[in-house]
């Protein structure tokens, strides 16, 4: 931000109000999004979790023409059909008994399926608002990152006072259980959630949504590599469709 010089620019232009409108609610949106995530990361593995996380693609599409009237094309809304039927088909297979023969099938549906598409929802409706805050209201993208990482921490913070984690917190200490490998994907996601907003900003939530679907293939080899567990049935099934 200096350098661009944006900063001189924000003791003048910068508002409380303007800030809670562009970056205050997505922030507490993702809030509730990765506390949802947190819950269905323990239930699924990596790579369906992964093709279930990509539905929010659908739901930023939806909620972009909602809020910004942007239309899709035809190869588009083909494309979010195909990434919609790998969602059913995944939420159907994983959640059955037989493609889930060491873990309750239940479980795996309402706290490993159901809190993902939920989050999914959620990220689409913040992606949509986010992409009209940059683009629309033309916010940086680096101080509506900034903004939106205070918001969403005190939301955290302040859901800490009733949930387990954060009776975990105050038992333990927040460090409680971290080494140095815990840093990578804490760092990971802070210089993504830079890029996101460039991206977003840039090019749209939904392009953004379609390029991080190569992710996938990553995703799948490195769950084979450290983990030793190959794709199921229903995962190679889905996994072109959502590609």
């Amino acid at each position: 931000m200096a350098k661009d010089g944006s900063i001189k620019r924000l003791a003048k232009e910068w508002t409380l109000m303007g800030s809670l409108t562009a970056s205050g609610l997505p922030a507490a949106i993702y809030a509730l999004q990765n506390s949802l995530l947190q819950i269905s990361y323990r239930n699924l593995d990596s790579l369906t979790f992964s093709m279930l996380n990509q539905t929010k693609i659908f739901f930023t599409a939806l909620f972009t023409y909602i809020i910004l009237r942007q239309r899709q094309s035809i190869q588009q809304t083909g494309a979010l059909f195909l990434l919609i039927m790998a969602a059913v088909l995944l939420s159907i297979g994983e959640g059955s008994s037989k493609a889930s023969s060491t873990g309750d099938p239940e479980q795996i549906l309402f706290y490993g399926i159901v809190p993902v598409l939920v989050a999914s929802v959620l990220s689409g409706l913040a992606s949509a608002l986010c992409q009209w805050a940059s683009q629309v209201k033309k916010h940086s993208s680096y101080l509506m990152t900034v903004e939106m990482s205070i918001v969403g921490s005190l939301c955290l913070l302040a859901s800490t006072s009733k949930s387990p984690d954060g009776e975990a917190i105050r038992r333990h200490g927040f460090f409680y259980g971290w080494t140095p490998l815990t840093l990578i994907p804490v760092v990971a996601n802070a210089v993504g959630g830079i890029l996101v907003g460039l991206v977003t900003s840039l090019a749209g939530g939904v392009r953004k949504g379609f390029v991080i679907v190569s992710a996938l293939l990553v995703t799948a080899m490195l769950q084979f590599l450290f983990e030793g567990k190959p794709p199921s049935v229903y995962c190679l099934v889905a996994l072109p469709l959502v590609i």
